[in-house]
Parts: C-alpha cells; sequence; structure tokens
C-alpha cells in the first residue's frame, strides 16, 4: 500500500474512499476493528491526542461507525467515545498521514475489501457469486459474500476468456478443471473480462521494476518523509526543552514560595522575640523602681529606729513602749530589707532574661538575614528562547494468456510478501482481539445481521478470503476446486 500511494493528496482520497464505504455498509467491518478504524480516523483529523484539548464530547458530531455496530450493542455514544478516544491515546507520536496508512492497512484486510462481486451460474445453473480484486478470482455462495468457496490466484491463472455468455477460466495447474460459469448478459461478461485484465495488469505491475518517473517520484516522497521526519524529532526535542523549562520554572517557584514561608515564619519569630524583649524591659523597669521605692522605705524605718532609741531615756512606760515600738520597727526594717533583697534578686533575673530576649533577636535577624541572601543566591538567571506486456489479447476468442515464467516469479514474490504481511499484522491481531473482547460482554445477539454471523464463524474456525490464499499457497488437493467447479455441485443451506 506504501509503495504506491506516493502523493499525500491520493492518499487522503483513498481513505475518505474507503471510509465512506464502511460507513455505508459496502464493506462489511468487525466491531473491534471499526473502532480501531475509527481512532485512526481521529487521528488523522485532528492530529495527535492532547488531553486539554480533546475533551470528553468532541467527537459527539462525527460520524465514525456504521449505523450496524451502533445498534448490535447496549452502548450509549459516551461510551462508544470513551473507546475510540483510548485507542486515538495510544497513536501519539504518528503524523496525520500515518494515520491514514494504518487505517488504510487495517482495511486492506476485511473480508469485502477492494472485491466486486457479480452474480453468475455454474453449468447446473446454481447462483453463485463471482469476486474480482487485486489478488485474483473468488467464488462464493449467493448469501456469503465472506467466504470464499474457491479462490484463483492470478499467478495460477493461465488464462480467461468468454464466448457468448459462457466464461472460461483456465489455471496454470493442468490436473486442476477449468472452471466455466454463464452470467446473465454479455455485457456483464465484457465487464469481467476488462477488470480480470485491470487487476492481472495491476498485480505484474506492481512486482516489476518500478519506471523512472515513478522512481524519481518515490524518491522525492522518501525525501519529503525524511524532511519531516527530522522537522518532527526537531519539534519534539524542543517540546521536550520546553517542558523541562516548564518544569524548571515550576520547580524554582515552588522554592521561592517555600524560602517565601521560612522568611514570613523567622519574621514572626523575630517579631514575637521583640516584643518578648520589650516587655521583660518594661517589668525590669518596674522591678527598679520598686526595688529603690523598698530602700527608701528602709531608710526611714532606720531613721525612725534612731528617733526612738533617742528617746529611752524617758519613762519606763515610754521605755516599754519605745521598745515594743523598736522592735516592731526593728522587725519591720529586716522584713523591708529582706523584700528588698528578694526585689533586687527579681531585678537581677529580669536583667538577665532582657539580655537573652536580645540574644535571641540578634539570633532571628541573622536568621532573616541568611534567608534573604539565599532567595537572591537562588533566584534563575534569564534563560534565552527554547522553545500488461506479458498479457495477449485475441479478439477472434476474446482471450488472454499467462507467461509460466511471470507466474513463477510472482509465485516467490506472493510467498516473501505473505511472511512479511503475518510478520506486521500480528500486532493488529492482538489489539484487535484486546477491543473484541473488552465490547462482547455489551453485544445484543439478537441484533447480529447474516454477515456478522458468519464472519464470527470465519474467526472460530480461521476461515476467509485470506487464509483460503494460504491453503492455495500450501498446495491443496485438487478436490478443493473440483468441487466446485463439479456440474452437481450445489451450495449449502444458506446461512
Amino acid at each position: 500500500m506504501s509503495s504506491t500511494l506516493i502523493s499525500p493528496r491520493s492518499l487522503d482520497a483513498a481513505c475518505s474512499r474507503v471510509k465512506k464505504k464502511i460507513l455505508e455498509e459496502d464493506i462489511h467491518c468487525p466491531p473491534e476493528a471499526s473502532v480501531l478504524l475509527a481512532s485512526y480516523a481521529v487521528h488523522a483529523k485532528y492530529g495527535g491526542y492532547d488531553p486539554d484539548v480533546h475533551t470528553p464530547g468532541f467527537l459527539a458530531a462525527e460520524d465514525l461507525l456504521p449505523k450496524r455496530v451502533i445498534n448490535l450493542y447496549q452502548m450509549t455514544a459516551e461510551m462508544w467515545e470513551e473507546r475510540i478516544t483510548a485507542c486515538y491515546a495510544e497513536h501519539r507520536g504518528r503524523t496525520r498521514d500515518e494515520a491514514e496508512m494504518e487505517y488504510l492497512k487495517i482495511a486492506q484486510d476485511l473480508d469485502m475489501y477492494g472485491v466486486h462481486h457479480f452474480s453468475i451460474r455454474n453449468q447446473k445453473g446454481t447462483d453463485l457469486l463471482l469476486g474480482v480484486d487485486a489478488l485474483g478470482l473468488h467464488i462464493y455462495e449467493a448469501n456469503d459474500r465472506l467466504t470464499p468457496k474457491c479462490s484463483f490466484p492470478w499467478n495460477e491463472i493461465r488464462n480467461i476468456s468468454y464466448s457468448d455468455r459462457e466464461f472460461t477460466i483456465k489455471p496454470v495447474d493442468k490436473k486442476t478443471n477449468t472452471f466455466k460459469f454463464n452470467s446473465s448478459r454479455l455485457r456483464v461478461n465484457k465487464l469481467i473480462l476488462q477488470l480480470c485484465m485491470g487487476n492481472h495488469g495491476l498485480f505484474i505491475r506492481r512486482r516489476r521494476v518500478d519506471s523512472l518517473e515513478v522512481q524519481q517520484m518515490k524518491s522525492q516522497a522518501r525525501e519529503e518523509r525524511a524532511r519531516k521526519q527530522v522537522e518532527r524529532q526537531r519539534l519534539q526535542r524542543e517540546k521536550q526543552r520546553r517542558d523541562e523549562a516548564e518544569r524548571a520554572r515550576d520547580e524554582l517557584k515552588r522554592r521561592l514560595i517555600q524560602l517565601q514561608d521560612e522568611a514570613r515564619v523567622a519574621n514572626d519569630a523575630l517579631l514575637r522575640s521583640e516584643q518578648t524583649a520589650d516587655l521583660l524591659a518594661e517589668k525590669a523597669q518596674i522591678a527598679e523602681e520598686e526595688a529603690k521605692l523598698l530602700a527608701l522605705k528602709a531608710a526611714e524605718a532606720e531613721a525612725e529606729m534612731q528617733r526612738v532609741k533617742a528617746s529611752a531615756t524617758r519613762g519606763q512606760e515610754e521605755r516599754r513602749l519605745l521598745e515594743h515600738k523598736m522592735l516592731e520597727a526593728e522587725m519591720l526594717a529586716l522584713k523591708m530589707a529582706e523584700e528588698s533583697e528578694r526585689r533586687a534578686l527579681e531585678a537581677e533575673q529580669l536583667k538577665q532574661d532582657l539580655q537573652e530576649a536580645k540574644e535571641s533577636e540578634c539570633r532571628a535577624k541573622h536568621k532573616l538575614l541568611e534567608i534573604t541572601s539565599r532567595t537572591v543566591s537562588a533566584a534563575p538567571a534569564p534563560q534565552s528562547d527554547s522553545m500488461p506486456p506479458d498479457l495477449s489479447f485475441s479478439r477472434e476468442n476474446l482471450s488472454f494468456d499467462f507467461k509460466d515464467s511471470d507466474m513463477k516469479r510472482l509465485s516467490m514474490e506472493i510467498e516473501k510478501e505473505k511472511v512479511e504481511y503475518m510478520e506486521k499484522s500480528k500486532h493488529l491481531q492482538e489489539q484487535l482481539n484486546e477491543l473484541k473482547t473488552e465490547i462482547e460482554s455489551l453485544k445484543m445477539k439478537d441484533r447480529e445481521t447474516p454477515l456478522d454471523v458468519i464472519h464470527n464463524q470465519n474467526s472460530e474456525q480461521g476461515t476467509g478470503r485470506h487464509s483460503n490464499f494460504k491453503k492455495v499457497a500450501c498446495g491443496p488437493p485438487p478436490s478443493i476446486h473440483t468441487s466446485i467447479l463439479s456440474p452437481n455441485w450445489a451450495p449449502s443451506s444458506p446461512v
């Protein structure tokens, strides 16, 4: 697919055409593949997933799933959008062209992709369907467009011709019977032959060396992809640097807020220390004044005692009275002295507390200066901006032949392509199985269409258009072709 679609315009046109056929159900698509294809269609339209931009409800107006798939499950539009968005988020890092290419790679594995069906009859008159696609010819039952009963790859067909309404397919293997069928009109035979010629020519042309013009176009496409890849890597690096700068900025903001909090706490502690020092100084002044007052009272008591002693010569009564008064005065003086000493000690203790408060204030100021200097040194410096010649056609019998040398070479190339295809589709099959498991519990069996039933049976039995080619490539016994080619063959009961 990638070697054919060179121009982005042709890629976009092919993707739109296939998407329309799937939504209109011209191509049968299983539910899990529909969800995955819808996620790639969203990526091709909106670009990379961004949770800030692609919020719930942004797909409400989009037509992404076939109506058959929506009616088959008990799921709301929000549930479908959630499934599609989950797959969409996994495509991060892809470009829109890559998303469209992945869309087509998944779509081309669908059983009805690229197949043109024609109503035919075998020699017994049984209604059949003939399918023509880029891989070869397929014979289907009239009511089953998914599972071919017989397939003829282009490299195994030697000659295709028609006479009147009878159409003949001659295989390369002479042991295999010639397949003949009739169509309703001569015009249908001409159309079938033209489709066969065109698809066979494309089959041959895609396996030949490209012309100089095509090589130049492919070279230009590769250079353009390389340029876009370099540009995408550059943008990715710039985005990474911007994210790192934003993280660094956020870290600096956080650190600044932390330092501001620490400075505020230190400032509060300093303020409290200053208030405590002022209170202690006021208390010390009051205690000092009280000590002075007590000392004055003690001096007055001493003077009074001296006066009492001077008048001791008075009468006995006065002497006893004076002695009593002197004793009282001595006791009062003693009490005053003790109180004065206690007040002096208290004043001394308050002075020591005042000294400690002043030392605490000095320490708080020093810590505030330290925090301020760290804030200045941690401020970031301003940063700079980062952010077919092998086909013979005869008009006498209206037929064309394929050369044996081309068929052998094509067979080898087909085998090689099959191996590459199996390796590439392994991851895709795992992803489809995971999606199918997630939504299987919500499925309503009574709403399945006949094509859904056939698809489920093919998935369980491992049969289908592509598996039929695998059987052909492995050399099936002649009975696979001869059973349906027999004039007495009739299709099985309808599904």
